[in-house]
Protein backbone atom coordinates (compact mmCIF):
# COMPACT_ATOMS: atom_id res chain seq x y z
CA UNK A 1 0.00 0.00 0.00
CA UNK A 2 0.92 3.41 -0.96
CA UNK A 3 0.68 6.36 0.90
CA UNK A 4 0.49 9.80 -0.34
CA UNK A 5 0.96 12.39 2.73
CA UNK A 6 0.97 16.44 1.88
CA UNK A 7 2.65 18.20 4.50
CA UNK A 8 3.73 21.48 5.49
CA UNK A 9 7.97 21.39 6.23
CA UNK A 10 7.07 25.12 8.32
CA UNK A 11 4.71 23.36 10.42
CA UNK A 12 6.91 20.09 10.95
CA UNK A 13 10.27 22.06 11.62
CA UNK A 14 8.28 24.18 14.04
CA UNK A 15 6.69 21.38 15.89
CA UNK A 16 10.00 19.95 15.98
CA UNK A 17 11.94 22.62 17.33
CA UNK A 18 8.94 23.26 20.03
CA UNK A 19 8.95 19.44 21.25
CA UNK A 20 12.89 19.88 21.68
CA UNK A 21 13.30 23.24 23.67
CA UNK A 22 10.61 21.95 25.93
CA UNK A 23 12.18 18.65 26.74
CA UNK A 24 15.04 20.43 27.59
CA UNK A 25 12.82 22.88 29.82
CA UNK A 26 14.83 25.73 27.60
CA UNK A 27 12.22 29.23 27.79
CA UNK A 28 12.26 30.75 24.12
CA UNK A 29 10.14 31.88 21.80
CA UNK A 30 10.08 31.32 17.76
CA UNK A 31 10.57 34.79 16.61
CA UNK A 32 9.84 33.58 12.72
CA UNK A 33 10.88 31.69 10.18
CA UNK A 34 14.46 29.74 10.93
CA UNK A 35 14.65 31.70 14.49
CA UNK A 36 14.35 31.19 17.79
CA UNK A 37 15.19 33.67 20.64
CA UNK A 38 16.23 31.55 23.81
CA UNK A 39 16.03 33.36 27.30
CA UNK A 40 19.36 33.54 29.08
CA UNK A 41 22.51 31.37 28.34
CA UNK A 42 22.29 27.71 27.47
CA UNK A 43 24.76 25.42 29.11
CA UNK A 44 26.82 23.59 26.87
CA UNK A 45 25.92 20.43 27.54
CA UNK A 46 22.23 21.39 26.72
CA UNK A 47 23.10 23.02 23.31
CA UNK A 48 24.85 20.11 22.23
CA UNK A 49 21.91 18.09 23.22
CA UNK A 50 19.57 20.50 21.25
CA UNK A 51 22.00 20.51 18.41
CA UNK A 52 22.20 16.38 18.43
CA UNK A 53 18.49 16.03 18.64
CA UNK A 54 18.23 18.68 15.64
CA UNK A 55 20.35 17.21 13.32
CA UNK A 56 18.76 13.85 13.48
CA UNK A 57 15.85 15.80 11.77
CA UNK A 58 18.08 17.33 9.55
CA UNK A 59 18.03 20.73 11.21
CA UNK A 60 20.81 22.72 12.02
CA UNK A 61 22.21 25.30 14.12
CA UNK A 62 23.34 28.27 12.42
CA UNK A 63 26.55 29.83 13.77
CA UNK A 64 28.48 31.42 11.23
CA UNK A 65 26.76 35.03 10.48
CA UNK A 66 27.31 34.77 6.87
CA UNK A 67 25.64 31.75 6.59
CA UNK A 68 22.76 33.48 9.02
CA UNK A 69 22.42 35.34 6.75
CA UNK A 70 22.21 33.08 3.77
CA UNK A 71 19.48 30.96 5.70
CA UNK A 72 17.69 34.02 6.03
CA UNK A 73 17.83 34.88 2.07
CA UNK A 74 16.58 31.32 1.97
CA UNK A 75 13.55 31.75 4.16
CA UNK A 76 12.60 35.02 2.58
CA UNK A 77 12.20 33.10 -0.62
CA UNK A 78 10.48 30.21 0.58
CA UNK A 79 7.88 32.80 2.96
CA UNK A 80 7.64 34.41 -0.58
CA UNK A 81 6.75 31.17 -2.90
CA UNK A 82 5.14 29.14 -0.40
CA UNK A 83 3.66 31.12 2.65
CA UNK A 84 1.93 34.04 0.40
CA UNK A 85 -0.96 33.55 -2.24
CA UNK A 86 0.25 35.45 -5.27
CA UNK A 87 4.07 36.41 -6.07
CA UNK A 88 4.60 40.07 -4.82
CA UNK A 89 3.51 42.86 -6.81
CA UNK A 90 7.05 44.65 -6.80
CA UNK A 91 9.66 42.80 -8.33
CA UNK A 92 11.78 39.96 -6.58
CA UNK A 93 15.10 42.10 -5.90
CA UNK A 94 12.98 44.80 -4.65
CA UNK A 95 10.86 42.38 -2.43
CA UNK A 96 14.13 40.78 -1.39
CA UNK A 97 15.74 44.18 -0.40
CA UNK A 98 13.23 45.74 1.78
CA UNK A 99 12.70 42.09 3.56
CA UNK A 100 16.41 42.02 4.39
CA UNK A 101 17.05 45.62 4.52
CA UNK A 102 20.26 45.18 2.52
CA UNK A 103 20.97 46.08 -1.62
CA UNK A 104 19.75 43.01 -3.65
CA UNK A 105 23.45 43.52 -5.44
CA UNK A 106 24.83 42.65 -2.30
CA UNK A 107 22.71 39.86 -1.24
CA UNK A 108 22.86 38.33 -4.57
CA UNK A 109 26.66 38.23 -4.41
CA UNK A 110 26.64 37.25 -1.33
CA UNK A 111 24.23 34.48 -1.98
CA UNK A 112 26.29 33.06 -4.94
CA UNK A 113 29.76 33.13 -3.20
CA UNK A 114 28.21 30.66 -0.19
CA UNK A 115 26.06 28.62 -2.19
CA UNK A 116 27.69 28.26 -5.77
CA UNK A 117 24.79 28.83 -7.17
CA UNK A 118 22.60 32.11 -8.35
CA UNK A 119 19.78 33.44 -6.13
CA UNK A 120 17.71 33.80 -9.95
CA UNK A 121 18.26 29.82 -9.61
CA UNK A 122 17.24 29.28 -6.09
CA UNK A 123 14.01 31.20 -6.91
CA UNK A 124 12.99 29.05 -10.03
CA UNK A 125 13.83 26.02 -8.17
CA UNK A 126 11.58 26.57 -5.39
CA UNK A 127 8.73 28.02 -7.86
CA UNK A 128 8.94 24.92 -9.63
CA UNK A 129 8.68 22.51 -6.18
CA UNK A 130 5.71 24.71 -5.30
CA UNK A 131 4.06 24.06 -8.76
CA UNK A 132 4.56 20.21 -8.46
CA UNK A 133 2.97 20.54 -4.99
CA UNK A 134 -0.08 22.37 -6.74
CA UNK A 135 -0.06 19.91 -9.68
CA UNK A 136 -0.25 16.83 -7.54
CA UNK A 137 -2.98 18.85 -5.21
CA UNK A 138 -4.72 19.09 -8.46
CA UNK A 139 -7.23 22.40 -7.84
CA UNK A 140 -5.90 24.81 -10.68
CA UNK A 141 -5.22 24.02 -14.22
CA UNK A 142 -1.26 24.29 -15.55
CA UNK A 143 -2.21 27.87 -16.69
CA UNK A 144 -3.37 28.90 -13.33
CA UNK A 145 -0.26 27.99 -11.89
CA UNK A 146 1.83 29.46 -14.11
CA UNK A 147 0.40 32.67 -13.47
CA UNK A 148 0.00 32.48 -9.20
CA UNK A 149 3.71 31.17 -9.31
CA UNK A 150 5.07 34.17 -12.26
CA UNK A 151 6.71 30.58 -14.00
CA UNK A 152 6.73 29.72 -17.47
CA UNK A 153 4.31 26.69 -18.58
CA UNK A 154 7.47 24.99 -20.54
CA UNK A 155 9.15 25.16 -16.98
CA UNK A 156 6.36 22.98 -15.31
CA UNK A 157 5.67 21.05 -18.40
CA UNK A 158 9.69 20.03 -18.16
CA UNK A 159 8.89 18.71 -14.64
CA UNK A 160 5.89 17.32 -14.32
Amino acid sequence: MKLHIKYDINICCKMILQERLDKLQLPYTITGLGEVEIKGTVPTDQYDELETSLKKYGIEIIDNPKNVFIQKIKDAIVEMVYLEEAPPTTKVSAHLAKKLNKSYGYISKTFSEVTYTSLQNFIILQRIERAKQEIIEGKESLSEITMKLNLALRDIIWVA
